[in-house]
């Protein structure tokens, strides 16, 4: 009998596949998960901080940005093979359909806002990394605990070029949409 190590590999999920679960009632219709690298992550519940946060922010962006592009709330935005995370906030390219025929991808978004009261360190190692992969334009980290916003911009062979932090928030530009300047007064 061998005593040799056998190495363990994991089954990643493709995006098809984690749709597939959904349909076959694997996934719970309600369950609040997202799909990232391959792997089903949990999504911690939402606190009333947080969720005034995203409805800040979301309110702030929809008001700069009108009708130039559309700011969807915590849904899906596709990265195809095994990724399909679920920013609090997107700013995607116009589209007549809204996205209804298919979730965006990352062509389509020009800025995800990921709103951080306990997951800064996973948010800033795992999915900030996974859109700069895939080209997002530009990443918001908004760490609720400091009451900084980081910012992650000019995504080139899978990391972000530009990386700022900002303390005092107050007006901002959008790379994808230089312009566009949204106040962020009182975010904090």
């Amino acid at each position: 009998m061998s005593t040799e190590e056998i190495p363990i590999h994991r089954h990643r999920l493709t995006v098809d596949e984690y749709y597939r679960m959904a349909e076959a009632g694997i996934l719970a219709p309600d369950a609040r998960v997202e799909l990232i690298e391959g792997e089903i992550v949990d999504v911690p519940p939402i606190g009333s901080r947080h969720s005034s946060a995203v409805n800040r922010l979301h309110q702030a962006l929809a008001l700069a940005i009108g009708k130039r592009a559309i700011v969807q709330a915590q849904g899906p935005v596709r990265l195809l093979p095994r990724s399909e995370p679920q920013p609090d906030l997107a700013v995607l390219r116009a589209r007549e359909d809204f996205y209804r025929d298919a979730h965006p991808t990352a062509v389509d978004a020009l800025l995800v806002v990921e709103v951080s009261n306990s997951t800064l360190a996973y948010d800033r190692s795992v999915k900030v990394p996974l859109y700069a992969r895939h080209g997002i334009v530009e990443a918001w980290l908004l760490d609720l605990k400091a009451n900084r916003m980081h910012c992650f911009a000019q995504p080139l062979y899978g990391q972000y070029g530009r990386v700022s932090e900002v303390t005092a928030l107050s007006k901002i530009s959008i790379a994808g949409l230089p312009q566009i300047i949204v106040d962020l007064t009182g975010i904090f």
